[in-house]
C-alpha cells in the first residue's frame, strides 16, 4: 500500500469517528468503528486515543508504514440518526468490500435527522407536565407546567440556534422556566412546588452523565471524566438559573 493511499484511508476513518463522537456515541463504539473501518479499507491495524476535545488516530499497513493524524472534536447536539447512518456505512463496507470512495461519498452524503421543533416543544411540555402529574400535581398545575416547560424548550432551540455556549443556554432557559413558574403562586390550588421542580425537568443532562459512567467503566477514564464534568457544569449552570429567578422574584424555597 502506497504511503498516499494509506493517508487517504486514515483522514477518512477518523473523519469518521469524529462524526460519531461529536453527535455523542460511546468512546469504545468510537473505537471499534474506526477499527472495522480500518480492517475493512485494508490496513492492519487501527489505533485510536480519544480525548474530549480531539481524537488520535493511526494506521499500520502490512509493511508496518504508520500514518498518524489529529482532529479537533466540536461539539454539536446529540443525533443518534448520525451515528446508526455511520454504522451501516461500515456495515456495507464490510459486507460488499467497498472502496475508500464508497466511504467518502457516504460520510459526505450524512445529514441529521431532526424531528420537527415544533413536536418537539410539544413532547417535552407534555413529558415535563406528566412528571408533574406522578407527583400529585393537579389541573392548573399541569397546564402551567406544561406552558413553562414548553417555552422552555423554545428558547433553548432559539439560542442553540444562535450557537450560544450550552452552560448560556441551560442558565438562561432555567431562569425563564423558573420565572413563568411561579404564576403557579397566582392559583392557590396550585401545587406551587410541584410547578418549580417539574417544569426544568428538561434540563437535566442525563445522556452526558450516562455516557462519563459507561466510558469510565469501560477503561475510557479521560473521556469519562470530560463528560461528567460538562454534565456537572450543565447541572451548575441550571441551578444558577433557578436561584437567580428565585431571588429575583423573591420566590422561596421549593
Amino acid at each position: 500500500m502506497t504511503y498516499e493511499r494509506q493517508t487517504k484511508i486514515t483522514r477518512v476513518i477518523i473523519k469518521a469517528a469524529v462524526l460519531m463522537l461529536e453527535h455523542g456515541a460511546e468512546s469504545i463504539l468510537v473505537e471499534q468503528t474506526a477499527q472495522r473501518l480500518g480492517k475493512a479499507l485494508g490496513v492492519r491495524s487501527v489505533e485510536v486515543s480519544l480525548i474530549p476535545s480531539a481524537i488520535v488516530l493511526s494506521t499500520l499497513d502490512e509493511n508496518r508504514q504508520s500514518v498518524t493524524t489529529t482532529r479537533r472534536v466540536h461539539h454539536k447536539a446529540i443525533n443518534m440518526s448520525m451515528v446508526c447512518d455511520l454504522q451501516k456505512i461500515v456495515i456495507d463496507t464490510e459486507k460488499n468490500s467497498y472502496d475508500i470512495e464508497f466511504v467518502k461519498k457516504g460520510l459526505k452524503e450524512l445529514k441529521p435527522n431532526y424531528y420537527n421543533r415544533w413536536l418537539i416543544v410539544l413532547m417535552v411540555g407534555f413529558a415535563c407536565a406528566s412528571f408533574a402529574v406522578l407527583q400529585g400535581a393537579n389541573l392548573i398545575s399541569f397546564l402551567i407546567t406544561f406552558i413553562a416547560s414548553s417555552f422552555g424548550m423554545f428558547i433553548r432551540q432559539e439560542l442553540s440556534k444562535r450557537n450560544f455556549v450550552q452552560i448560556i443556554i441551560f442558565g438562561v432557559t432555567a431562569f425563564s422556566v423558573t420565572s413563568i413558574s411561579s404564576i403557579s403562586y397566582l392559583f392557590p390550588s396550585a401545587n406551587t412546588n410541584i410547578v418549580l421542580a417539574s417544569s426544568v425537568i428538561l434540563l437535566v443532562p442525563g445522556f452526558a452523565f450516562v455516557n462519563s459512567f459507561l466510558d469510565a467503566l469501560k477503561g475510557y477514564l479521560s473521556m469519562g471524566w470530560g463528560r461528567w464534568l460538562e454534565g456537572t457544569l450543565l447541572t451548575v449552570a441550571t441551578s444558577i438559573g433557578i436561584i437567580l429567578a428565585m431571588t429575583v422574584l423573591n420566590i422561596k424555597g421549593w
